[in-house]
């Protein structure tokens, strides 16, 4: 049966209003709406994403990794990793950290927000239905035309009335962007998830970094001391003749020096504790942790391999379901290309009066289908589609650099805490002999055979390799702490 033919038994039974529609155009319409169902059925315009990065078999610094995986390694990650650092301030800020923290909060906003648009997009599958009750008082100097007689005085309506409509997705528009709100719905989770891992680790790392601090803090706060004892044996030996004035003004110098130092450390152990309390969601006077001056021991990593990364990340997730979402909206710009076809019907009362307005003769009907097609729009649906495409592109580099960052980091990671390991034990080592120097040439001075100078450049050195020290554990910490964020990087899809 042809459409024209379906749409000629429509209009004749919309010349009837008093009568129900006829077998013949009750067939017809069965028979279009199994049609219109099939054609529904086939979104041609559908554009397939490219394959998903295929991650390579192993790192490239994977003997590191290995190495690092010694007996005392965990065989599996928890989600909450930082609890292989074994502090319990740690652990309790992070607890705090995904009650208060605002970031989470907007994330989880929005991810809610997208499943709102998720919902919407799925009901525009469905029919429409509306009812009306409206009523008007008219009057014409040509008079009013009711009931095939000419009234001269107002004549009053009442309508009571049931519209239905429904666009049928021939060609997969509607179902194509659903899909493509739903990929940007899971992205929006895997952002949430995303976020609430950096905030993590990016808590973990300004504790440490705190922490760190307080160890300045003590180095500087001994250092002070010492130099103050120094200052008191240079003015003794300086009032006894023994020692020049430039002793007893060199260490002043360092002196001073130091109580410079001690106040930077203060300053940035301070600004650290700020910075955690607005991790948590909290003013920076609501919080006040107690200093320890003490660093975690970093844990051993246990091995990984490329492809566990990629399903673990989930921004990389996120890149990929852009893509999916990108190229969702491709099919939904090529779909303008086609005619769209919406079937509406109406059905209800009217009547001069409301007291009779509910009977059979003020019954009206009406039931039709409507195709329309746009025939010039000055090259709008051609941009439109090709805009699609260039976003689904853009989408397509966005992920695969995610993929590539998410590598680099790794390796970079796991390169720094294999050197950062090696280099703490020399600094420490390090530590150690100029602190016996210092002891050695500190006794040399007390008994004259050497000069102040030699006493300040061994300060010097104490101070700055065992603060050299500080730093090396801090960044090792750093690069730990990422590298068991990226193994415990779980999700659940949205």
């Amino acid at each position: 049966m042809s459409f024209f033919r379906f749409c000629s038994d429509v209009q004749a039974a919309r010349r009837a209003p008093d009568s129900i529609p006829s077998r013949h155009a009750r067939h017809s319409l069965a028979i279009a709406m199994g049609l219109v169902a099939l054609m529904s059925g086939c979104a041609i315009t559908r554009q397939e994403p490219p394959a998903p990065v295929t991650a390579p078999v192993a790192f490239k610094q994977d003997d590191l990794w290995r190495k690092a995986a010694t007996d005392t390694a965990p065989t599996q990650v928890p989600d909450q990793w930082w609890t292989l650092f074994n502090d319990p301030v740690l652990n309790d800020l992070q607890e705090r950290l995904v009650i208060g923290n605002e970031n989470l909060k907007a994330a989880i906003a929005q991810v809610a927000a997208a499943r709102a648009a998720v919902e919407a997009s799925r009901s525009v599958l469905f029919p429409t239905l509306s009812a009306g009750l409206s009523g008007s008082r008219s009057a014409s100097p040509d008079g009013n035309v009711s009931g095939g007689s000419i009234s001269r005085g107002p004549t009053n309506s009442v309508s009571l009335s049931l519209n239905a409509s429904w666009e049928a997705d021939l060609w997969g528009r509607l179902r194509l962007a659903s899909e493509g709100v739903q990929a940007s719905l899971q992205a929006s989770a895997d952002d949430l998830a995303a976020a609430r891992l950096s905030a993590q680790a990016t808590l973990a790392q300004t504790y440490f970094s705190m922490r760190t601090a307080e160890a300045q803090e003590q180095l500087y706060a001994r250092s002070v001391a010492a130099y103050e004892r120094s200052v008191a044996l240079t003015e003794a030996r300086y009032q006894g003749g023994v020692a020049a004035r430039s002793d007893v003004l060199q260490a002043q110098t360092q002196w001073r020096s130091a109580q410079a130092q001690l106040l930077e450390s203060q300053a940035s152990r301070a600004q650290l504790e700020h910075a955690i309390a607005v991790l948590l969601g909290l003013p920076p006077s609501a919080l006040a942790l107690t200093k320890q001056a003490e660093l975690p021991q970093p844990p051993a990593v246990p091995v990984m391999l490329p492809s566990d990364l990629l399903q673990r990340r989930p921004d990389i997730a996120a890149a990929q379901r852009r893509v999916a979402s990108a190229y969702a909206q491709i099919g939904v710009a090529d779909a303008a290309f086609f005619p769209s076809l919406t079937l509406t019907g109406s059905a209800g009362y009217r009547s001069s009066s409301l007291a009779n307005l509910v009977s059979a003769p003020n019954l009206f009907w009406s039931i039709g289908p409507s195709l329309a097609a746009s025939i010039f729009d000055g090259g709008s649906r051609r941009l439109a589609s090709a805009q699609a495409r260039a976003t689904a592109e853009q989408a397509t580099a966005t992920y695969r650099q995610a993929v590539l960052t998410a590598l680099q980091e790794v390796e970079d990671n796991l390169v720094l805490a294999d050197r950062l390991t090696q280099e703490a034990e020399l600094q420490q080592q390090a530590l150690e002999s100029a602190q016996r120097n210092l002891e050695l040439v500190t006794d040399q001075y007390r008994a004259g055979t050497v000069s102040f100078l030699e006493v300040t450049a061994a300060q010097t050195s104490a101070i700055t390799t065992e603060a050299a020290w500080l730093a090396v554990r801090n960044r090792q910490l750093a690069a730990v702490n990422l590298l068991l964020k990226n193994i415990a990087g779980r999700w659940t899809p949205a």
